[in-house]
């Protein structure tokens, strides 16, 4: 760089010009351009935090893979439901929580690495969370956390920032059930529960008072002629070493003389053998569960299933924990009885099958037109079609006289299958 100093035009001012070089010129620039570059990065600094606030982010721990055509896969749909109706919104998610696949992760582990990635609630997908996540909210007391088909909101012992949601899935099995008995030729039913509790007791039961229904009602057949038995594998899915084999206990019912069997798992293992099944000839049927396509594993042969829509329900509650009005409860909430399979409000939906004849698929119709008509009559609030006396427990002892509506919290806490399913209640 050249400096030349002249003397101004009055003798006391001095103009100073730089002149440089081609290669000081091209520095000058690049310093120039660093400059900019650096500036650039600061004010990115700045605006990112407030950048951060907007997006919010919703964690789901799921008990099974995100792809498993059942329980797990319903949640993550329904999360992606959920980010595409919340402007700025993501999800983070854990898959395959359980013993099998994921044995030294506790949910503590999963809850901190999503509160570290910026989730401000937090879905706990199955009941097998529900204790793991009240300990864990309390760690967490500003995040809100929802467990699946839990009850700790209502009975007081979960901390206030955890609710509870669950869709009343009886009345999809009330359907799947009706679907069984209109089908089968042997009067043979089978039922492949996964562990035994308070929900799949009063699911497995749903089944069989739809069964027993369109048994009696559409067939015209006596109850004494219909045979209903569960076998429980022992958790949700199979774990080898650890549960039943749900192929081999599927099998095992079509070999006993069951022509339809029903999946109360989360897994599709029910219908991939009846698929495989009527491919060498058996005139058998099958109905699995959870998932809205789950019958495409085997169509032929599927009578529908009931499932779950989760979508709706966790934009909901995401959105009232963005606005602040977020308040801890358990919410059971049962199908939008206008259309059960508008994607966009219900909770709980049932899809026919091919599987079904057409006129099996008429009287079905039916029957949902029946049980809706019960479900929203403003005389029987919050009831469930057919729980209603005379009904009795296993042992025999009366669980509702006859015309007695069973109150809804004792099909929740139902403590025994209802009479007339060979299984085990306990």
């Amino acid at each position: 760089m050249d400096i030349d100093t002249r003397q101004g035009c009055n003798g006391t001012d001095r103009v100073v010009e730089l002149h440089f070089t081609t290669q000081e010129t091209e520095n000058h620039m690049i310093r120039k351009l660093l400059f900019s570059i650096v500036l650039l990065a600061l004010l990115a600094l700045m605006v990112a935090p407030s950048l951060a606030q907007d997006e919010f982010v919703i964690g789901l721990v799921l008990v099974g893979p995100e792809n498993d055509r059942g329980w797990s896969q319903a949640h993550y749909e329904g999360a992606q439901y959920a980010i595409a109706q919340i402007p700025g919104a993501r999800f983070v998610h854990f898959p395959s929580l359980n013993p099998a696949d994921a044995p030294e992760t506790t949910l503590q582990d999963v809850v901190s690495e999503m509160v570290a990635e910026g989730a401000q609630v937090i879905f706990t997908a199955s009941d097998a969370f529900e204790e793991d996540t009240d300990a864990v909210a309390a760690v967490f007391p500003d995040v809100t956390f929802i467990n699946i088909s839990g009850d700790g909101a209502l009975t007081g012992e979960s901390p206030s920032n955890v609710g509870n949601l669950m869709g009343q899935m009886e009345w999809g099995k009330l359907m799947v059930g009706c679907a069984a008995a209109l089908s089968t030729q042997t009067g043979n039913i089978g039922y492949l529960g996964p562990l035994i509790n308070g929900e799949t007791r009063r699911l497995a039961s749903s089944a069989y008072l739809g069964a027993r229904h369109c048994w009696e009602n559409y067939r015209g057949m006596n109850v004494e002629d219909l045979t209903f038995t569960i076998t429980w594998i022992g958790f949700w899915f199979n774990i080898p070493g650890v549960t039943l084999d749900p192929t081999v206990e599927t099998n095992t019912f079509y070999d006993s003389g069951a022509d339809v069997v029903i999946s109360g798992i989360d897994t599709t293992e029910v219908i991939v053998v009846a698929g495989q099944r009527a491919a060498q000839g058996d005139a058998i049927f099958a109905a699995p569960y959870d998932y809205i396509g789950a019958c495409a594993e085997a169509p032929e042969v599927c009578l529908g299933v009931p499932y779950f829509q989760w979508g709706p329900d966790y934009t909901r509650i995401a959105q009232s924990v963005i606005d602040g009005t977020w308040q801890a409860s358990w919410e059971w909430i049962g199908p939008d009885w206008s259309d059960i399979n508008n994607p966009d409000t219900s909770t709980v939906g049932f899809v026919k099958g091919d599987g079904l004849t057409e006129e099996a698929g008429a009287s079905l119709d039916e029957f949902l037109a029946d049980i809706t008509t019960y479900a929203t009559n403003p005389f029987v609030p919050n009831s469930i079609a057919l729980w209603r006396g005379p009904l009795a427990k296993q042992d025999g002892s009366v669980l509702a006289e006859d015309g007695q509506l069973v109150d809804p919290l004792d099909i929740w806490y139902l403590d025994q299958l209802i009479s007339g399913i060979i299984g085990a209640s306990s």
